[in-house]
């Protein structure tokens, strides 16, 4: 059974930044794509960035995130970080990790499985 823990959310003001770490346990996930979405209040999940396993070391990142966000992982740990910098409002949003384990799109969240529970990011104007 694979357990996700998403952490580091809060309350920041635009401009700002936050980190947020997603510690996984029951299997070490080296072998996997890894992801973070977010959903909004009355949205839809979206998603927000994806890395490859450490030996293709790639990221994907959605269109309105990029150059702002980082995602990172570390083996070792069996985490996954997504830094978050220059937060804007529309940003605001319970961010979640999944692990990617199935065929289709890394932007398609129906693609993972074994989800954390979620942290809150709010970024106020």
């Amino acid at each position: 059974q694979v357990r996700l823990v998403e952490s580091g959310g809060g309350l920041m003001q635009a401009g700002g930044s936050l980190r947020l770490s997603c510690a996984a346990s029951g299997r070490t996930l080296t072998a996997y794509f890894m992801g973070w979405f977010r959903q909004a209040p009355g949205k839809e999940r979206e998603f927000v960035a994806a890395i490859s396993p450490s030996a293709d070391d790639k990221t994907y990142y959605e269109d309105s995130v990029k150059g702002r966000f980082i995602i990172s992982r570390d083996d070792a740990k069996n985490t996954i970080d997504l830094q978050m910098n220059d937060l804007k409002p529309e940003d605001t949003a319970v961010y979640y990790c999944a692990v990617h384990t199935r065929s289709g799109a890394l932007q398609t969240q129906q693609s993972y499985d074994w989800w954390g529970q979620g942290t809150q990011v709010t970024v106020s104007a």
